[in-house]
């Protein structure tokens, strides 16, 4: 018996959709939605109706309707901390997302879209590897403010993804391995992968600063800017995610301007990136002390793990930690349909909140 998983994963200014029949991709798309549009909403939950309405277009497109689906997988979202796998959307999975218990990311409207388009096909919806997942430790968790706990939000489903893909081509089990990812996108995240855990990691608002994350800032500094007067809250979640990095710092996220910039002559440029490639670096050599100097490699992906350039600025300071594989763009589509076939195989236990 054949299965048809579909895939979805809201980013920011896309929603990603991919159908699986069992292990073998029949169709994968990226719908772009333009920030002026975005910008015309006051939540991401009013974006629903047109992302759901976008994703249904695209199955109509190659000729499949809800009701021929086994199964609806979801990208997981910014949820309390919990454990690595599948989880089914459920009602208090869905009272979080609604009543905003969760911080707002598009990566909460994948729950949300799942269900709408599993409630159609009169089947389950899942989400897997969300960005909270990981299996911290108790040590890992303390900060320096009592009530300030420290949580995990990393790109673990792309992450999880390449590690097992890693692991396979050296011919062993990802639980055999030890292994630091760091995932190179709009945010860059990283972490440490101890015999197939997470152990620990860097969320993008605490490590490099990104195309458009500020990553670290001295939290002086940071307060001084709360209380200026001169922003909103809001204004300031901007400078942190939307309106930092590269775009605060040199006009612009996109690489290949940036690329063209420095081709071009532009000095502050090359210093701009090259400061955001020893950031990364720092950032590996952060997560890098659970593991106790025996790491197996160190994995860069994601989309500017495409950028030549910046993973060779980046191996120069790491290379003397372990071997640097680059596996560069992203897994996430394929991670969740196969990751949904494990649950409908019963080769993977399902979770619930």
């Amino acid at each position: 018996m054949s299965y048809y998983i579909l895939a979805i994963n809201p980013g920011s200014t896309s929603t990603k959709v991919a159908l699986y029949k069992d292990e073998e991709e029949v169709f994968k798309e990226s719908i772009d939605h333009p920030q002026q549009e975005m910008d015309k909403y006051n939540s991401l939950l009013e974006q629903l109706p047109l992302r759901k309405a976008l994703v249904l277009e695209t199955l109509e497109k190659y000729g499949f309707k809800p009701q021929q689906l086994s199964l609806v997988m979801g990208r997981g979202g910014l949820f309390p901390p919990i454990q690595t796998g599948g989880y089914k959307v459920n009602k208090r999975m869905l009272e979080m997302i609604y009543n905003e218990e969760i911080s707002a990311h598009a990566s909460n409207l994948g729950a949300v879209l799942a269900n709408e388009i599993a409630q159609m096909a009169g089947v389950n919806a899942y989400i897997y590897d969300a960005v909270s997942s990981n299996e911290f430790p108790p040590l890992a968790k303390i900060t320096g403010m009592k009530e300030v706990e420290r949580k995990s939000f990393y790109h673990v489903l792309n992450s999880r993804m390449v590690a097992i893909k890693y692991a396979e081509s050296m011919g062993k089990r990802y639980e055999d391995m030890n292994l630091i990812v760091a995932h190179l996108g709009g945010g860059i995240t990283m972490g440490a992968h101890l015999r197939g855990k997470i152990i620990e990691s860097l969320s993008d608002d605490n490590g490099p600063f990104a195309p458009e994350r500020a990553g670290s800032v001295p939290l002086l500094d940071v307060i001084e800017l709360c209380y200026s007067g001169k922003y909103t809250k809001k204004e300031m979640i901007k400078k942190v995610r939307g309106m930092g990095g590269l775009r605060d710092l040199l006009g612009t996220s996109d690489g290949r301007k940036i690329a063209k910039m420095i081709d071009e002559g532009d000095d502050h440029a090359a210093l701009i990136m090259e400061a955001q490639a020893y950031q990364i670096a720092k950032g590996i050599a952060l997560v890098s002390p659970p593991l106790q100097g025996n790491c197996d490699a160190i994995i860069i992906t994601g989309g500017l793990a495409n950028d030549k350039r910046l993973v060779e600025n980046v191996t120069k300071y790491i290379g003397h930690m372990a071997t640097v594989v680059v596996m560069p763009g992203e897994y996430e589509m394929e991670a969740l349909a196969l990751g949904g076939l494990r649950i409908l195989r019963g080769l993977e236990e399902v979770k619930e909140m």
